[in-house]
């Protein structure tokens, strides 16, 4: 007798899991189209002093730590994360009305930044909701969170060309506004399609959250000192390459862009690798891979000076970057689990430590010794991120 085979579902559209992936992408170009101008913007448009524009990314990244760190503890503690991340693209909204009509310098440091900071929190906040959607629906978070995390790489290889472009050709003003058109679309996006994920009060005492194992503590701070020393090398590659390009090897400052470009653009396969091979090599693994890539990266910024070599070297620094930016982020949730929000704000508070260090060092060398020194700094960084990442167990 004929048996009829069994049919299987059939694969439907999943509106959520696109709908994250637009929210990153928009976030990441409402980030992407102010910070590349935004020296630009205060020299030219506040005429600030070099000393006051450097004082005013400092205080950015301060504040920015204080809020981001606020909204993360509430966040895994209370309330709807939607709502939150609904909240922040209003306040983005917000912060880029006011740096596309004021010019004082005062009240962009102190409203427009606090402002701002509540807007690029929408960011690690999507992504801690991402983790706890993907938990909930068995999806692999890994290679989910991967896949957005290129979404906002995307974002970065697109946004900044946009926003030269915008600034020049329209004027600040309608770059900002552009700015406000995405945190309006995001914060659409994620009222519409993104789910919503209640904190529940425990009911019992023995339910109560357990804290933290002491060893995860440890090797929580551990990854942040790691994180940080890594992101700062960038930052410090990202402060220090196009002046060494220009005044020192004598090059074209176009090659600086075609450099940032490429390795922009090789950072997005990059971390798609990492997070599909992350189950099977483990996070601690794919971190030391990139921790070598960068060890060999400014070795060879030291050692080389023609520019097929330094656009070659680029490779390296994708893989460095491309790990750090798809896997870093995941192990901060492996070792906090149950927060979600305070993970993911941790991990993106590192970009924002390692501004504020290599911005403190990046000029001391430059002014003391050369451009091309600071690489020598880099690449002790990266050193005792060696040390530290080898004390740290693999989850």
């Amino acid at each position: 007798m004929y048996n009829q085979p069994a049919t299987t579902p059939r694969r439907t559209f999943d509106f959520t899991n696109s709908a994250f992936l637009i929210v990153a992408f928009l976030t990441g170009i409402a980030g992407a189209l102010q910070t590349p101008t935004l020296s630009l913007f205060l020299t030219n448009e506040v005429h600030a002093r070099p000393v006051m524009v450097g004082f005013f990314f400092t205080g950015s990244a301060v504040i920015g730590i204080l809020v981001s760190q606020f909204l993360a503890g509430r966040s895994d503690r209370r309330g709807d994360r939607k709502n939150l991340i609904i909240f922040c693209c209003a306040l983005g909204v917000l912060a880029c009305l006011l740096f596309a009509w004021n010019r004082n310098y005062f009240i962009l440091l102190f409203v427009g930044v606090f402002l701002s900071s509540f807007g690029s929190t929408a960011n690690p906040q999507m992504f801690a909701l991402a983790r706890e959607h993907a938990d909930k629906t068995g999806r692999e978070a890994v290679m989910f969170s991967s896949v957005l995390r290129a979404q906002v790489s995307l974002a970065w290889v697109i946004g900044p060309p946009v926003a030269y472009a915008l600034s020049v050709g329209f004027g600040f003003d309608v770059m900002y506004l552009c700015a406000a058109v995405a945190f309006v679309v995001c914060g659409l996006m994620v009222w519409g399609f993104l789910p919503s994920m209640q904190k529940q009060a425990p009911r019992h005492a023995a339910s109560a959250p357990l804290q933290a194992p002491r060893c995860n503590r440890r090797d929580t701070l551990l990854l942040f000192i790691a994180c940080t020393l890594m992101w700062g090398t960038n930052s410090l590659y990202i402060i220090n390459m196009p002046l060494f390009i220009v005044d020192e090897l004598h090059l074209s400052e176009k090659l600086a862009g075609f450099m940032m470009g490429t390795a922009a653009g090789l950072e997005i396969p990059t971390m798609l690798i990492a997070g599909y091979y992350a189950r099977r090599m483990g996070k601690r693994f794919l971190m030391r891979i990139a921790v070598v890539a960068g060890l060999a990266f400014y070795t060879g910024m030291l050692a080389v000076s023609h520019p097929w070599a330094l656009l070659a070297l680029q490779l390296l620094n994708a893989i460095y970057i491309g790990i750090l930016a798809g896997i870093g982020m995941i192990y901060f949730q492996d070792l906090m689990p149950g927060q979600a929000g305070a993970a993911t704000t941790l991990y993106t508070n590192t970009t924002r430590v390692g501004w504020i260090i290599s911005g403190s060092f990046a000029g001391i060398i430059a002014e003391i010794w050369s451009y091309h020194a600071g690489f020598w700094l880099a690449l002790a960084m990266c050193v005792t991120t060696c040390i530290c990442l080898a004390r740290i167990k693999d989850v």
